[in-house]
């Protein structure tokens, strides 16, 4: 029996991390109740699974991007849903897939139900993190730590700087798949990477002035501005990034704030923006032992603290403002809308939002495994990071299109405007 099911991956077994598959079993009997499963390990070694029921047609075949699942990690039609299910038994564990060079390896199968679960047929999948001709040069400039990726031909391409996340060492996911699509981009760390401080009290602007321009100064960038990409503190960092600088085009701001966050923001060593902190005696800790953070953030809003938000008027470029619904780290709703309103006060029409009903607070490429909760390193806590599986998915699939789209859109290749810094 084994010998004659077929599991299939179309278009292929080996694609691109951010590309959706078509799932497929043939040579079922007509109406068998089979299990399908994806297993896959990570860089820390943890291995996470998900697992549906499914039923063949009368003709022994499943298709799920047609067929409902009837049970197991999902119920119901999800042709990905083997993918963002995909869980471990450890409490607060995040799928760890940072290193660019090494595939994210999914194996998929199927599974009788009755009697031992035995196994019926088995396909490896590559999903791979760089596109084939994607260069990747770890960047050691001055100040500046980080790794470079350049698409393949003559270009010019669009540039953007990756702001993934605010802490130690790299995450090289979304800016090598951002490579694969067509962007030359470079992630930089702050701290805890390669010969960089182990921690730090204050941020510096100076250090994203000079990441730009050694970002447009590769031979394949386009004249024109680069474009920023953040997520959680380093939205804010974003924010001033684009208000400060020159040369910023683009910027997409995702769950953060609209101030100055935890570090004070220094200019040439002078003082920019002070920090907004938070109220530990305000987080709320679940029966899991996740902190939820949202509310532990002091209010920009309050009169004592309007320091500390990002002057967002004076930049000239173009913001994508996001913000999932369902974030338990950030108020990153409240703030999108706050940024909104602070521009349309001062005239300005140039920017766009999107908020995702649903989503939790990691936004990522699509087709990874979701994340409830996790360990956060300047929380030394695991923290729950808010959303249903299923929409959070689904925001994932459509942001990074748009994200895709907003840089392609802002990002010319043929000529610059501004050239001084604003401060």
């Amino acid at each position: 029996m084994a010998s004659q099911v077929r599991l299939r991956l179309l278009p292929g077994a080996r694609c691109l991390f951010d590309e959706p598959l078509r799932v497929t079993v043939s040579g079922l009997r007509s109406q068998q109740v089979v299990a399908l499963r994806a297993r896959s390990t990570d860089e820390k070694g943890l291995v996470f699974s998900s697992s549906a029921t499914y039923r063949a047609d009368g003709g022994g075949e499943i298709d799920l991007g047609r067929d409902p699942s009837l049970g197991g990690s999902y119920v119901g039609v999800e042709p990905m849903g083997l993918l963002r299910a995909m869980r471990t038994d450890a409490l607060h564990k995040r799928f760890q897939k940072t290193n660019s060079l090494n595939p994210h390896v999914v194996r998929f199968s199927v599974h009788e139900v009755e009697g031992e679960g035995r196994m019926l047929a088995e396909v490896a999948n590559e999903r791979l993190l760089m596109a084939d001709g994607v260069s990747r040069r770890p960047v050691r400039e001055g100040n500046i730590r980080g790794v470079l990726f350049t698409p393949p031909g003559e270009g010019p391409f669009p540039a953007v700087l990756d702001l993934y996340t605010f802490g130690g060492g790299l995450s090289e996911k979304r800016t090598s798949l951002l490579a694969s699509r067509g962007f030359v981009v470079l992630t930089v760390a702050l701290y805890g990477h390669d010969d960089m401080p182990r921690s730090i009290k204050e941020v510096h602007l100076d250090y994203f002035e000079e990441a730009i321009e050694v970002l447009k100064k590769q031979e394949k960038v386009g004249s024109g501005g680069v474009g920023v990409v953040s997520l959680s503190k380093s939205g804010d960092l974003a924010l001033s990034i684009a208000s400060y600088l020159p040369h910023v085009h683009a910027t997409v701001w995702i769950n953060g704030c609209s101030a100055n966050t935890a570090l004070p923001l220094y200019y040439k060593k002078k003082p920019i923006l002070p920090a907004l902190m938070f109220d530990v005696n305000k987080v709320v800790v679940t029966e899991s032992g996740a902190c939820i953070t949202k509310g532990a953030m002091h209010s920009p809003w309050a009169e004592e603290n309007q320091a500390t938000v990002v002057p967002i008027e004076r930049a000239e470029g173009r913001f994508l403002f996001v913000a999932a619904e369902d974030d338990q780290n950030w108020d990153s709703k409240a703030y999108l809308d706050q940024m909104v309103e602070r521009l349309k006060l001062h005239g300005k029409q140039n920017f766009e939002s999107v908020s995702y009903p649903g989503a939790g607070h990691y936004l990522e490429p699509p087709y990874g495994p979701y994340c409830p909760s996790s360990f956060h390193g300047l929380m030394g806590k695991p923290v729950a990071w808010g959303g249903e599986s299923r929409s959070h998915a689904a925001a994932e699939v459509h942001l990074w299109k748009k994200i895709q789209e907003f840089f392609r859109t802002h990002l010319s290749c043929d000529g610059g405007t501004q050239n001084k810094a604003k401060l």
